[in-house]
């Protein structure tokens, strides 16, 4: 089985040293970061091949998750790339919003490390490892 790809979309550098010492625990996984919204279209514009399933933090500045969400169901080559929405906010406007604006899933980041970690876990064991796209370049 080949490695798979993950884009992790993140402005808080803390949650992305998190994310990505909980990652070394999931597998072997292709982990590559965006520290903003435009830095993440410009990766996805760039990089061949996609990534296989993309994290995207909701709260960001300058362009927030749903403006990169909408951009990636917006183009062809990236529409069925699955995105998981990771996000402090558990209103459930947030939610409706990354729903209706074709967000795969919507995860409340977890404050403890453990459990942010069994979060990654679960995310990666089906979203990359069990979950089955189409081929794309």
């Amino acid at each position: 089985m080949r490695r798979r790809r993950i884009l992790l979309v993140d402005d808080n550098p803390h949650d992305v040293e998190l994310a990505l010492s909980a990652f070394q625990d999931c597998g072997d996984h292709e982990v590559t970061v965006a520290g903003s919204g435009p830095e993440a279209l410009a990766a996805l514009q760039e990089r061949r091949p996609l990534p296989d399933l993309i994290l995207l933090d909701l709260k960001m500045p300058q362009m927030d998750g749903l403006a990169v969400l909408d951009a990636i169901r917006g183009e062809a080559a990236t529409r069925a790339i699955p995105v998981v929405m990771l996000s402090t906010s558990g209103e459930e406007r947030d939610i409706q919003d990354c729903y209706a604006h074709g967000a795969s899933a919507y995860v409340i980041k977890p404050l403890d490390f453990k459990q942010f970690r069994g979060a990654m876990h679960t995310i990666t064991a089906f979203w990359a490892n069990l979950n089955r796209l189409p081929d794309h370049a």
